[in-house]
C-alpha cells in the first residue's frame, strides 16, 4: 500500500488557526484536505440551520409553494409519485406526512413488483379517473417527458421534486425543483431527493410566516477614518437579494449623489439594531435634512436571545460565528443578517426545533443514496443523526432495537450498514409500500408487524444475493474476458430485478471494471438492469451511446439503471463491444491511503477522538480521518478466531507515548511474523473510533497498513 501525505503550506494552517480559533491539528487536517475557503470551512464547524441555503434559491420554489397552497385551499386531491429505493421511500413519507398535516387529501404510488421506475401513462390515466388534479414527483420525474405531457392534456399539474440529471429535454411541468437541473442558480447540486423534499417542506412552513414574500432592508453604519461606512442588504424569503456599501466623507457628498440613499429610497422597511445610534451616524453622513425612517430590532433581539442584551454589533462581531465567514472578517452587516435570521428561527419552531424532527429521514435517505458529505448536507446530517439518537420517531424504534442501536450515538456507518438495508429490502423485493406504510404508521402494533416483515425481507434479500452471486461467476468471468477486461455484463443468471444494483456493485469490486447486471428472472419482454462504475467512468454519457437500444435510462455519475427489451440485448452487446474499442481502460493503480496527519507521541491521547468527531459525519466526499504514527511498539497480538494461526483478522495492542491502544487489523493475519511480531517497532496508518462492547465505550484503532519502523 502506498502512503501519501500531501504537503501543506504552514501559512495556510496558521491563517485557519487565527481566523477560526481552532487547534493547529484540526487546521492542518483541513488544509491537507483542501478545505480552506470560508464557505467550505463553515460546514465543518457549524451545525445551525441558519447556515443552510434558502429553499427559495430554487427558481421555481415560490410556484411550488403557491400551487400546493392552492391545492390545500381548493380541497384538491394530490398524488405523490415516489421511487422504491430508500431515498424514494423517505421522500414519499416526508412529503405525504407534511401534506396530510396541512389537511390535504394526499395519496402516493411507488413502483410495486415489476413496475418500471417513475411515472407511467397507465398510472396517469388511473389518477385522472380518481379525480387527482396535482401530481408531485419525489426522487423521480425529471425524465418523465411523455407522462407529464399526458398529464397536461388531462388538466393535471405536475410539480417535480427530483435530484437526478436531466436529459436534453426538460419535462413541461408546472414547476421543477432539482439542484442538478441545467441552468439552476441553486448553489449546491448534491442534495438527495429527500433533501429536496425537506427544502420544500421548509419553504411551505415559511410561507405561513409574516416574512413570506416580504422585502425589507437591513442597514448598518459605522465610523471609518474620518468617514462613515454604510452597508445595506435587501432581504426576501430568507436570502440576500441585493447589497450595497458606501463610504462617505461627511459634508463632501451630496445626498443626490449617494448610491446608498438611492438604494434605500425604494419604499421598503429599513431595519436596524439600535435606532438612536444609527440615526446619529446617518445624520452625520448626510446632514439633518435627510431623514431615513428606520425600525429598531433591539427589543425583539434582546427578548429572544438575552445573552446579547446591550451588546453592540461591534462587540457581537468579535464573538459571532457568522462573522467568521464574511468576505471581510467580522463584517458587522453580516453579523446583523446572521442575528436576524437566528432570532427569526428561534421565534418560529416549525422552522427550527420542530423541523429537526423530519431530518432523521433526511439523514437516512441521504446516506443511503451516497450523497457527498459536504456543504449543507453536513448540517442536515448532523442534525438528523442527533434526532435519530436522541428522539427517534416511533416507527423506527423496532428497526433500531433489532440492530442494538437504541441509546447509542448513531452514525452514518450505522445507517449504511444497519438501517438503510432493511428499508431497501422492501423495494428490492418489489414491495416498497411495506417500508413506507411502516414509517407512516402511528399504532405500535402496526409498526411492529410491518417491521417484522421488513426483517424477513432482509433475510430473503441476503439469500437471493448469495444464490445469484454463485450463479453469475462463470458468466461474469467470460464477459470480462470478452470485453477485454474493460467491462462486465451479466444477463443470463436469473438475477431478481431488485438486487441487480447490489450485484453490479459486487462485480465492480471484484473485477475493478464497470459492471452491468440485467434482470432476467421473469418472462417479461422488457427487462431492467443496473450499472455501477468507478471514478473516471461516467455512466450517463455511456448510456447515451445506446439510446436507440434502451427503453429508458437514468441515474448518477457512477450508478445508473435502465430498461431494455429482451430482443435488444444481443444488439446492445454488439454495440458495446464496438464502443469499448474506442474507450480507454481505467488502469488499476497501487492501492494507496491518504494521510491526514502524523501524530507526535504527546498528542496521541484520548482527546484525539474529539478531532475525529469534529469532522463527522463521514461519507462520500468526506472519508474518516487517517492518522499516522511512527515508532510504536507491538505489545501483543492475537488472531480473532481464537488464536489460530492463519486467521485473516488480528487484534493488536500498540504502545505509543504514555498510552497503550487496542487495535483491529482486518486482513492483517498474513503480516504476522513477516512485517511485525511482539516487540516489533512499527509505523502504521489508522482510523480512530469508538468500539461499543458489553455496554462499554472503548477507543480503538482500525489499522489500515503497518510497516516496520524506518522501512519505506
Amino acid at each position: 500500500m502506498n502512503w501519501i501525505k500531501k504537503k501543506v503550506e504552514p501559512d495556510e494552517v496558521l491563517k485557519l488557526h487565527r481566523r477560526y480559533k481552532m487547534d493547529m491539528l484540526t487546521c492542518s487536517i483541513l488544509a491537507r484536505r483542501g478545505i480552506v475557503k470560508r464557505d467550505e470551512v463553515k460546514y465543518y464547524l457549524e451545525s445551525e440551520l441558519l447556515y443552510l441555503h434558502s429553499p427559495f434559491e430554487f427558481e421555481d420554489m415560490e410556484e411550488v409553494v403557491e400551487r400546493i397552497k392552492e391545492a390545500e385551499s381548493q380541497g384538491e386531491k394530490v398524488r405523490i409519485f415516489g421511487d422504491r429505493d430508500v431515498d424514494g421511500i423517505t421522500s414519499t413519507v416526508l412529503l405525504k406526512t407534511e401534506l396530510e398535516e396541512r389537511g390535504i387529501d394526499c395519496s402516493y404510488t411507488v413502483p410495486d413488483g415489476e413496475d418500471p421506475y417513475g411515472m407511467t401513462i397507465e398510472k396517469v390515466h388511473k389518477a385522472h379517473e380518481e379525480g387527482i388534479t396535482l401530481f408531485i414527483t419525489v426522487d423521480c420525474g425529471i425524465s418523465e417527458i411523455a407522462e407529464i405531457k399526458e398529464a397536461n392534456k388531462l388538466g393535471i399539474d405536475t410539480i417535480i421534486l427530483d435530484h437526478h440529471l436531466s436529459g436534453a429535454e426538460i419535462p413541461d411541468a408546472y414547476a421543477i425543483v432539482d439542484p442538478k437541473k441545467e441552468g439552476t442558480s441553486y448553489p449546491f447540486p448534491h442534495l438527495a431527493g429527500c433533501g429536496v423534499v425537506a427544502k420544500t417542506i421548509w419553504a411551505l412552513r415559511f410561507s405561513e410566516t409574516e416574512l413570506y414574500n416580504q422585502e425589507f432592508i437591513l442597514l448598518h453604519s459605522q465610523p471609518g477614518n474620518d468617514t462613515i461606512i454604510i452597508q445595506a442588504a435587501k432581504m426576501r424569503n430568507f436570502m440576500v437579494t441585493d447589497r450595497k456599501i458606501e463610504e462617505l466623507n461627511p459634508g463632501l457628498v451630496k445626498a443626490s449623489q449617494s448610491k446608498i440613499l438611492e438604494f434605500l429610497d425604494c419604499g421598503l422597511p429599513v431595519l436596524v439594531l439600535d435606532k438612536q445610534i444609527e440615526a446619529k451616524q446617518l445624520s452625520r453622513a448626510f446632514g439633518k435634512s435627510v431623514v431615513i425612517s428606520v425600525n429598531d430590532l433591539r427589543e425583539n433581539f434582546d427578548k429572544t436571545i438575552p445573552a446579547i442584551k446591550g451588546k453592540s454589533l461591534f462587540s457581537l462581531a468579535s464573538i459571532s460565528h457568522t462573522g467568521r465567514y464574511s468576505l471581510f472578517e467580522k463584517d458587522e452587516l453580516d453579523v446583523l443578517i446572521g442575528m436576524f435570521n437566528s432570532v427569526f428561527l428561534k421565534n418560529h419552531p416549525s422552522l427550527s426545533t420542530d423541523y429537526d424532527k423530519i431530518l432523521d429521514l433526511v439523514a437516512i435517505g441521504t446516506v443511503a443514496d451516497l450523497m457527498p458529505m459536504v456543504d449543507e448536507n453536513r448540517i442536515l446530517l448532523k442534525r438528523g443523526l442527533k434526532t435519530l439518537t436522541k428522539n427517534p420517531r416511533s416507527s423506527l424504534l423496532p428497526l433500531l432495537s433489532s440492530n442494538n442501536l437504541l441509546g447509542k450515538d448513531i452514525t452514518t456507518t450505522n445507517i449504511g450498514w444497519n438501517i438503510s438495508p432493511l428499508l431497501n429490502s422492501a423495494g428490492r423485493l418489489g414491495q416498497p409500500k411495506v417500508a413506507i406504510d411502516m414509517l407512516l404508521a402511528k399504532d405500535t402494533e402496526d409498526i411492529e408487524e410491518k417491521s417484522a416483515v421488513l426483517l424477513g425481507f432482509n433475510k430473503t434479500r441476503k439469500k437471493m444475493g448469495t444464490d445469484a452471486w454463485s450463479k453469475m461467476q462463470g458468466e461474469a468471468k467470460t464477459s470480462y474476458e470478452k470485453f477485454g477486461t474493460k467491462m462486465v455484463l451479466v444477463y443470463k443468471a436469473d438475477v431478481y430485478r431488485g438486487i441487480t444494483g447490489l450485484m453490479a456493485s459486487r462485480l465492480l469490486a471484484q473485477f475493478k471494471a464497470p459492471a452491468m447486471v440485467i434482470s432476467s428472472s421473469d418472462d417479461s419482454d422488457v427487462l431492467t438492469g443496473s450499472m455501477r462504475s468507478q471514478k473516471g467512468f461516467d455512466i450517463l454519457p455511456f448510456f447515451e451511446k445506446f439510446t436507440d437500444t434502451f427503453e429508458t435510462f437514468g441515474g448518477h455519475s457512477n450508478a445508473g439503471g435502465f430498461s431494455i427489451k429482451r430482443e435488444n440485448i444481443p444488439s446492445l452487446i454488439s454495440q458495446m463491444e464496438n464502443a469499448l474499442d474506442f474507450m480507454d481502460c481505467i488502469e488499476e493503480v497501487e492501492e494507496c491511503v491518504d494521510i491526514d496527519c502524523t501524530i507526535p507521541e504527546e498528542y496521541m491521547n484520548p482527546n484525539l477522538i474529539k478531532i475525529c468527531e469534529r469532522f463527522e459525519p463521514y461519507g462520500q466526499g468526506n472519508s474518516p480521518i487517517v492518522f499516522q504514527i511512527q515508532g510504536a511498539t507491538v505489545i501483543d497480538y492475537q488472531f480473532i478466531n481464537g488464536g489460530k494461526s492463519g486467521s485473516r483478522n488480528v487484534r493488536l495492542t500498540l504502545n505509543y507515548g504514555t498510552y497503550s491502544w487496542p487495535c483491529i487489523y482486518w486482513n492483517g493475519g498474513d503480516q504476522v511474523g513477516k512485517t511485525f511480531d511482539k516487540d516489533t517497532v512499527v509505523d502504521c496508518v489508522f482510523r480512530l473510533g469508538r468500539n461499543y462492547y458489553n455496554n462499554q465505550n472503548i477507543l480503538q484503532l482500525t489499522i489500515l497498513d503497518i510497516k516496520q519502523s524506518g522501512i519505506n
